[in-house]
């Protein structure tokens, strides 16, 4: 009987290790830095209530102005405890950006399309936002939330911001305005003094959460965005995913992340006129004054086809980018396809950035690209620490330009790239180095021909968006 018992226990210790030892391991599997990254973000959670806009009078018809009833319906869900606030079947007009309060999710029910005025008037008065990187009050975005939290946009609505009939035919770009703002911006002129909107030129954006916390974006569907489409700046614990953007409009970038941290951008389809996907972190001295580096950002999973750019960190990226990670994603067609710029005035860093599992059909100029010295500077010498890339598993049919461009300046090198399974099947130049440091190739095949190592060739002009 001694025996047996002790066998039992003998048993039971085994069984007790072996058990500790598959815990130890699955926590180990699950605690690699992606997953680290996704630990953090969640989805808001929402209250059960629901509150319908046709109850509170919005009429269906595509002409009815319906923004009194969204700005009512949004603060009751709001001031009683959150909820959803629903967008049933049909076309409703709207006169005015959406203001979204705490705890409340606009969610748009199957067959929903809402359609934005195209009066920039309607957009005022000007609300604090942030343009190209620089802080002002301009014209509202047409989705606007400031420090709000557990907000979202859900749902199969079609979203359409109707910017073909005005503010898409403004070219804000080298205008006295954009030029007005960025010097603002260069002599630390009080934000209360940077009032542009009315009578100026710079179009809004889309969506714009700032300094948001718990945000959700899901499943809608976007059309004729006026700027940038999808812009959380000074926000933390963002989701966008299963969103749809067909938006061909100047500078339609699909998603920029700015200054935020715990960014998930998942399953999302962008067609887009700019960047399908830009992570910024402000602009010069106005990203240096608020100081927010935007880290522990996760894109997979998502489709680009972009007249641009597929994947891109920067231009504005003062405070720093860093600690990303980009994989399973498809590019269609684009300029550049995984693009690192900065210019000789941005300072800051772009550092620890991951991308794998990227395939493309086809690039105007380069498949891989790092270029810190950017077309716009305004004569500073503040140049970018770009340090610790890795790139793999990455392909690309045809490259216009050149295959790989990895181009530094003078005295700030690139550092620590590394280059692994890359394949470019025909491209016209197959590599342009220049002030790079530690740029590594394994496995990196141009041309049908393997690279073993980086040449130094000089820097070349390559097009530019």
């Amino acid at each position: 009987m001694n025996q047996f018992y002790l066998n039992l226990k003998k048993a039971f210790f085994v069984l007790t290790s072996l058990l500790v030892s598959f815990i130890s391991f699955a926590q180990q599997k699950v605690s690699t830095p992606v997953g680290d990254i996704l630990l953090n973000i969640k989805v808001p959670e929402f209250k059960k209530a629901t509150y319908d806009i046709t109850i509170f009078g919005a009429i269906a018809n595509g002409k009815t102005d319906t923004k009194a009833v969204f700005d009512k319906v949004i603060n009751q869900c709001s001031v009683e405890g959150g909820g959803e606030v629903i967008v049933p079947k049909g076309t409703f007009f709207i006169a005015g950006a959406i203001v979204l309060k705490s705890h409340v999710n606009l969610h748009f029910e199957d067959g929903a399309e809402l359609i934005f005025s195209a009066d920039d008037k309607d957009y005022l008065p000007a609300v604090l936002t942030l343009w190209e990187g620089t802080e002002l009050f301009n014209y509202s975005p047409l989705f606007y939330a400031y420090q709000c939290s557990d907000i979202a946009i859900t749902g199969n609505g079609k979203i359409n911001g109707s910017a073909s009939k005005n503010f898409a035919k403004w070219r804000p770009q080298r205008s006295e305005e954009q030029n007005k703002l960025r010097q603002m911006g260069h002599d630390g002129t009080p934000v209360y003094e940077r009032v542009f909107g009315a009578g100026s030129y710079l179009p809004p954006d889309m969506i714009q959460f700032f300094g948001c916390k718990n945000v959700l974006v899901d499943g809608i569907s976007i059309i004729d965005a006026p700027y940038w489409v999808i812009h959380p700046v000074l926000c933390n614990n963002v989701t966008v995913q299963n969103v749809t953007i067909n938006s061909m409009n100047l500078n339609n970038d699909g998603c920029d992340p700015e200054a935020c941290t715990n960014v998930l951008i998942q399953h999302c389809n962008f067609t887009t006129g700019d960047d399908g996907i830009a992570i910024k972190a402000g602009r010069d001295q106005d990203g240096w004054r608020i100081g927010q580096p935007t880290e522990n950002l996760v894109v997979r999973d998502c489709i680009f086809n972009s007249k641009t750019n597929g994947l891109c960190i920067g231009s504005e990226m003062s405070a720093g980018v860093r600690n990303i990670y980009m994989y399973n994603i498809k590019i269609k067609k684009c300029l550049s396809a995984i693009y690192f710029k900065s210019n000789l005035d941005r300072g800051g860093f772009i550092e620890d950035i991951h991308v794998s599992d990227v395939q493309c059909d086809s690039t105007l100029s380069a498949f891989i690209r790092f270029e810190n010295n950017y077309h716009g500077s305004r004569g500073g010498h503040y140049p970018t620490r770009f340090n610790n890339f890795i790139i793999q598993n990455v392909s690309c049919n045809y490259s216009g330009e050149a295959g790989i461009y990895a181009v530094g300046v003078k005295g700030n090198p690139l550092k620590n790239i590394s280059l692994k399974k890359v394949t470019i099947k025909s491209t016209p130049k197959d590599q342009v180095v220049d002030n790079a440091e530690h740029l590594t190739y394994e496995d990196v095949e141009v041309n049908g021909t393997k690279l073993l190592k980086p040449v130094e060739t000089g820097p070349i002009m390559l097009r530019t968006d």
